[in-house]
């Protein structure tokens, strides 16, 4: 009997010979040199992409999870890569430890999220794989091989953003902070406000970030900043309920703009500010329930307010069958090979589509607008681009594919997707 597999939308289906979930770091080195390949890893399922898609081995890393040891006067994490975001975060306010920022999702494993260069928001914050501190992987001849930022920086920089194609990760340890406290608040303004404003708003707090709403004309804008305040309760998300809003006034109304924009203005109207300070585990994550697909490009900070305004005209002129709101942020720049943060600012804006709903004449239209922008794709959502187009958006491509190759010289992790992101004839 075959297997089935999918992703987190629904919209990545595989049937590979064997989904394995091996119990420690032995098993899962039998399973690379013995299992039918290709041998692609999974966390949760949260990538809108293909990379877990396989008809060799899809591994799951769900049991090989948890806290291994930790480093209270560096503020260090030694954790297993399988280990979920949500119960990560309580295993570090434990121990007095906190990530230093994280996005609005925590069902994703630490190794996927790694790998694929998820993020936060914050201009002088970076990615999960710059709190890197040591990586273990197991590589493709199913040796197990360990990497510090001490002894291998080049190395860590190589493989930090790994797709799962650089070795499968087993361990990481992370340079975290002391636990602490955000206040966090919300409030609605105009997008040309915001459109105009843009630097000054998104440098002004620690953590900032904001939602344009399709066919409204405003944005709900968030900013997160240090407190030492007693915390005070966090209101009641309300985001699923108006998320079920937009979308009965898209349904009703698909075709008369300007009484969908009244409406929808009513319903902003009616949204409380909010204001509160809780500790860290309790801000940054969100209840989605409402399943979509999402392709999100990462563009140089000062293009963010011109590729936005294109793609909310273009969204409100085709396609009216938009309902999900559109999320800016900032991530600062890193220094790893892969990473679309690579020597550059950046503004991420990422669009949504009701995983009901057909996503791609949407985001192809869309995707050449970011290009245009010099825009890089995330890893783990939607896009089209193959090895020559990454080749010219990478400066270190090359160097970044001959570690690769040394890591898996039998292309064991290389399915047929991953050929075409490499450029590697199988």
């Amino acid at each position: 009997m075959s297997n089935s597999w999918s992703n987190w939308s629904g919209f990545v289906r595989a049937e590979p010979k064997l989904i394995a979930t091996p119990a420690d770091t032995n098993e899962l080195a039998d399973l690379v040199r013995t299992a039918p390949g290709p041998l692609r890893v999974v966390g949760a399922g949260h990538s809108f992409t293909p990379l877990v898609k396989s008809e060799g081995t899809i591994v799951s890393l769900e049991k090989i999870e948890g806290l291994v040891s930790h480093d209270a006067a560096r503020h260090q994490a030694r954790v297993r890569a399988g280990t979920r975001l949500g119960p990560l975060m309580h295993l570090l306010q434990g121990i007095g430890q906190g990530l230093p920022n994280m996005g609005d999702i925590d069902r994703q494993a630490i190794g996927g999220a790694l790998g694929t260069a998820t993020h936060g928001s914050g201009p002088t914050l970076g990615a999960y794989h710059t709190q890197l501190e040591t990586v273990q992987i197991v590589d493709g001849l199913g040796k197990l091989r360990e990497y510090s930022r001490a002894a291998d920086q080049e190395t860590i920089h190589a493989i930090g953003v790994a797709l799962g194609a650089f070795g499968i990760l087993t361990e990481v340890t992370l340079n975290n902070i002391a636990s602490y406290r955000l206040r966090r608040r919300k409030w609605v303004l105009p997008i040309a406000d915001m459109l105009r404003d843009f630097e000054t708003m998104m440098r002004a707090h620690r953590s900032a970030e904001f939602y344009y709403i399709p066919f409204s004309g405003y944005a709900q804008f968030i900013a997160s900043d240090l407190s030492d305040t007693a915390t005070t309760p966090r209101p009641t998300e309300d985001d699923e309920a108006g998320l079920r809003t937009l979308r009965r006034l898209r349904t009703a109304l698909r075709w008369l703009p300007s009484l969908r924009r009244r409406l929808i203005l009513g319903a902003i109207a009616k949204l409380p500010a909010e204001d509160y300070v809780q500790d860290w585990l309790n801000v940054y994550a969100s209840d989605r329930q409402t399943r979509f697909n999402e392709m999100e490009y990462h563009l140089p900070f000062e293009e963010g307010p011109k590729a936005l305004a294109e793609i909310i005209e273009l969204t409100e002129k085709r396609f009216p069958e938009v309902y999900f709101p559109m999320e800016v942020r900032s991530v600062a720049a890193d220094e790893f090979w892969l990473s679309p943060f690579y020597k550059r600012p950046t503004c991420s804006i990422a669009i949504h589509h009701d995983a009901a709903n057909d996503p791609l004449p949407f985001m192809r239209a869309a995707e050449p607008i970011f290009r245009k922008y010099g825009g890089r794709p995330h890893w783990g959502k939607m896009h089209s681009l193959k090895a020559a187009d990454f080749k010219k958006l990478y400066p270190r491509w090359d160097e970044a594919m001959a570690v690769r190759r040394d890591i898996d010289p039998q292309n064991r992790f290389v399915s047929p997707y991953m050929a075409g992101l490499f450029g590697i004839e199988t």
